[in-house]
Parts: structure tokens; C-alpha cells; sequence
């Protein structure tokens, strides 16, 4: 097998791979905030206390994955132009 089949191969078994994720599991946690929805402070003694909710999830903690948005936008455009 060349190099060249083999890294075509390579990349079809990883995109076929995110697919399946996409599919199976279309959120994910907020890289931000890492699934919280708040960032995390710490007072004057070292606790932790509850910050600003996030801005990125707006406090759910997570968010939709980027292939799983290219779906349902490809998906509405799809729909619109057959109606």
C-alpha cells in the first residue's frame, strides 16, 4: 500500500469517526467553562466560589459540536430550497 492510500484511508476512518460522534453525541462540554456554565474564582482564602456565567454557553454548560452545526445548516438549506 503507498503512503498516500494509506493517509486517504487514515483521513476517511477519522472523519467517518467524528460523524459517527456527531451523530451518536451532537453536544459536547464548553471548552470555557469545561461543562460548569460559571467561571470559577476563589475568594481571599483559596475556595472556590461560583463567578460570571459563562457567555459562550450562556450557563447550560454546553454546546453544539461544529460538524453537528454544518449538518443542521446544510440540513435547513436542503429543506428551504425543496419546499
Amino acid at each position: 500500500m503507498t503512503p498516500i492510500l494509506a493517509a486517504i484511508a487514515l483521513l476517511l476512518v477519522i472523519t467517518l469517526g467524528y460523524v459517527a460522534v456527531c451523530a451518536a453525541q451532537p453536544f459536547a462540554r464548553c471548552g470555557k467553562c469545561h461543562g460548569f456554565g460559571f467561571a470559577t474564582t476563589t475568594d481571599r482564602k483559596g475556595r472556590p466560589k461560583r463567578g460570571k456565567t459563562c457567555r459562550r454557553c450562556k450557563g447550560h454548560g454546553i454546546r453544539i459540536r461544529r460538524g453537528r452545526h454544518a449538518y443542521n445548516l446544510a440540513r435547513g438549506i436542503h429543506r428551504d430550497g425543496t419546499r
